[in-house]
């Protein structure tokens, strides 16, 4: 495991961590999260509890990974990309939690936003700045808000 700043940075469970992972300044990966061999995490990135990444995968600055999030292996995430984890918080009381599941070989352009229970699946591709709403097929390119498919 390989640090940038590590004076800035906050690991709260280093088990979960692979070989080879590179962690930039002021990230913060919570308990439980696994995070696979080869991996680069950017600066500023926030992991949540049980977050699973898997191996091979880039994700740049300004990343928010809250719980109920798997990323498989060898994905890309750009800059600013914002995942959720519930579809209608509460102020008072507990969320119901959603999963959301992006698999392997996925690319997500800079500062989109993937709602929570959505399903990105393998070798997809989200445009910058897109806002996912629902499930985006195998090799499909989303772009938009709210994202749809873009004909080639």
């Amino acid at each position: 495991m390989k640090f940038r700043g590590l004076i800035s940075t906050c690991i709260y469970d280093h088990r979960g961590i692979g070989e080879n992972v590179t962690i930039h300044p002021f990230t913060q990966v919570c308990e439980g999260a696994k995070i696979g061999m080869n991996t680069i995490i950017g600066h500023n990135v926030f992991i949540g509890e049980n977050v699973h990444i898997g191996e091979g995968c880039r994700i740049q600055g300004n990343v928010y990974i809250p719980e109920g999030v798997y990323i498989g292996n060898n994905v890309f995430i750009g800059p600013g990309v914002t995942f959720t984890n519930t579809k209608h918080p509460q102020i008072r009381g507990k969320s119901e939690r959603q999963k959301t599941m992006v698999c392997e070989k996925v690319i997500i352009g800079a500062g989109a936003t993937i709602l929570s229970g959505i399903t990105l699946y393998a070798e997809c591709f989200i445009g910058a700045g897109a806002v996912v709403t629902k499930d985006v097929l195998n090799m499909q390119l989303v772009a938009g808000n709210p994202a749809k498919p873009v004909r080639g």
